[in-house]
């Protein structure tokens, strides 16, 4: 017994000691790395020692070491770790050059050797960068490069001078934020006395006819799916000229809205004549900034001509250019298209190639020849959908609401907006025969029918009243609360600071108008949304989550009569939101119910 309790003891005292052992290990403590040497000899093409070359050496997350050479061209970095590090020699007059030291290179005695033989280089590449936005200013800020052999950034007054150089062929890149990358080549022709000069402007060569990389930076956004143009009713309301907005966008060149559509035209002014046949760069464009996604990746156009015939057609087509690119150019999709008919017809474009990037769209036509050549490509639709569309069709797809006519695939293309605030009041009036100033001066005033999306399902809006711009209802027996009889839609990224929608309206008359704002996500969720205040003389929730309301005061002069609706976007921070604001006929033979649009605000 006596044993058996001094093997326990025993035992216990031995356990106490290697706990004790152990617990002397410090496991936060770092794990020495392996150093080494980095050695070398640095000589010239005769093989002679180089003194005084600047040797550098540059690991990834570590500070850069430089030594000199001494008069025997060697040069040592001593107690190095053993990573795959740089190292680079330079100096004035000699090509600068880099080696690599890995690992593997170092011997069983942690040293590395790295010689190299430089060659003689007396010269060098100078020049001055100009501003082309800036009436040709010396431009500052330029990173000039020709890779390792050399980089300099331009100084106030635009100089460089790329020196240490060899006379050989050499691939010079010019970069600076906003400013489209130049690169141009030096050959062995282009130094004289070992000097090439190279000047260069930046920011002023064209990409598409009179827009440079700078202008096509800020080009207004596409942010919807479609776009109409034109003044005739067919398929009324949705293709009558106070829902059709296609002179809204951004057209170059000569152009002109017409009863069949928006057309691009060939410049034929007695000038112009002279101007010669081109089928790469286009005579008029319309263009925007579009993102490319699986859904709206084709390109449908709606299109007929005039001036032309069988053995004269209408050239057009679809370039694209990729911003993104190092050298943006513009880029046509397919060949070159023709048409020679006053009927419609539908063209499709596949941009599958952009998918997954926002890119320039231009949609133009193109002087096939000289002299009097009148030719015109009336435009009655721009659009985008996963397939190709015909005839009046609304956009394919699976509809987020039934009846709607607004999918699913639509929904999560469309691009968020980049604008908060937006009016209901033009500048400018008109009527049918001569609105397109007025949807002209919408571009300046942020207009919400330049903005958002207007889907006019039953009924067309009144464009010009001096209240705001008017979405309204048939005087019909047909009801509804969940289909709206017009509506007008945009997507919006909600966050903090950007999550509070107020619509400034009003309405006519005696009776209500019934109106809805519905969230719908990405994902097809839909969420029709009160209003959390509100300013009207009478408001209440309605059927479907509807509201009605009765509001007479507001106008031009009297801002601040309008009833003001407010909602709480909250629960959608973080979130991509497609925002519908509609108006519902929801009694019987009640008139033409009016939704009047003052102001939107999403703050």
């Amino acid at each position: 017994m006596i044993k058996q309790l001094r093997a326990i003891v025993y035992v216990a005292l031995l356990g106490t000691f290697f706990v004790s052992a152990i617990s002397c290990i410090n496991e936060d403590e770092p794990i020495e790395e392996s150093r080494g040497t980095i050695t070398g000899t640095v000589t010239d093409t005769d093989g002679q020692p180089i003194a005084d070359v600047d040797v550098s050496l540059l690991g990834i997350g570590e500070e850069e070491i430089s030594v000199t050479t001494g008069s025997d061209g060697k040069y040592v970095f001593e107690n190095v770790t053993l990573k795959t590090r740089a190292v680079k020699f330079a100096k004035t007059g000699w090509l600068a050059v880099s080696v690599t030291v890995n690992p593997e290179k170092y011997n069983s005695e942690n040293i590395a050797t790295a010689d190299v033989s430089l060659v003689f280089a007396s010269a060098k590449i100078t020049g001055t960068i100009k501003d082309g936005r800036n009436e040709n200013a010396p431009l500052e800020g330029v990173t000039v490069s020709v890779g390792v052999a050399g980089t300099q950034t331009t100084g106030s007054d635009g100089t460089f001078a790329l020196e240490n150089l060899i006379v050989d062929t050499y691939t010079v890149t010019f970069t600076k934020a906003n400013y489209e990358t130049v690169t141009k080549t030096v050959s062995e022709a282009d130094f004289v006395d070992g000097v090439a000069a190279l000047d260069l402007t930046m920011g002023s060569s064209e990409i598409l006819r009179g827009l440079t990389f700078a202008d096509l930076l800020v080009a207004e956004k596409w942010f919807y799916n479609e776009y109409r143009g034109g003044r005739n009713a067919d398929a009324y309301p949705r293709w009558d000229w106070a829902c059709n907005y296609m002179s809204a966008l951004d057209f170059r060149g000569a152009w002109q809205e017409q009863n069949e559509g928006t057309t691009l035209q060939i410049r034929n002014g007695d000038a112009d004549r002279s101007n010669p046949a081109d089928l790469n760069v286009f005579d008029s464009y319309v263009y925007g900034s579009k993102l490319i996604t699986e859904d709206n990746k084709i390109l449908s156009l709606r299109i007929s001509t005039h001036n032309t015939d069988a053995a004269n057609p209408a050239y057009f087509g679809v370039q694209v250019v990729d911003l993104s690119a190092a050298q943006p150019i513009a880029v046509k999709i397919g060949e070159n298209r023709t048409y020679a008919s006053g009927s419609y017809g539908d063209v499709e474009f596949d941009l599958s190639d952009y998918v997954g990037k926002e890119v320039i769209v231009a949609v133009g036509i193109y002087r096939q020849s000289t002299g009097d050549y009148w030719k015109q490509l009336v435009v009655r639709a721009i659009r985008f959908a996963d397939q190709k569309v015909n005839n009046w069709d609304w956009l394919p797809g699976t509809e987020v609401i039934e009846g709607w006519k607004l999918t699913q695939e639509t929904v999560r293309s469309t691009m968020p907006h980049t604008k908060k605030s937006f009016t209901g009041i033009s500048p400018v009036n008109g009527n049918r025969d001569n609105y397109v100033d007025a949807y002209r001066a919408w571009r300046n005033v942020d207009h919400v029918a330049a903005r958002w999306f207007f889907v006019p399902l039953k009924k067309d809006p009144e464009v010009f009243p001096s209240e705001g711009y008017l979405i309204k209802t048939r005087n019909t027996t047909e009801t509804s609360t969940e289909v709206p009889e017009a509506y007008l839609y945009s997507k919006f990224s909600i966050n903090a600071g950007s999550n509070l929608l107020t619509l400034n309206t009003r309405n006519f008359g005696d009776n209500f108008t019934y109106f809805k704002l519905t969230a719908i996500e990405d994902d097809g969720t839909v969420t029709h949304l009160d209003p959390q205040s509100n300013t009207a003389d009478e408001a209440s929730a309605a059927e479907d989550g509807c509201w009605k309301f009765k509001h007479g005061d507001g106008g031009a002069g009297n801002p601040e009569g309008y009833a003001s609706f407010v909602y709480d976007l909250s629960q959608f921070n973080g979130k991509d939101v497609t925002l519908a604001l509609g108006v519902y006929n929801a009694e019987a033979n009640s008139g033409e119910n009016k939704l009047v649009i003052h102001r939107i605000d999403l703050n």
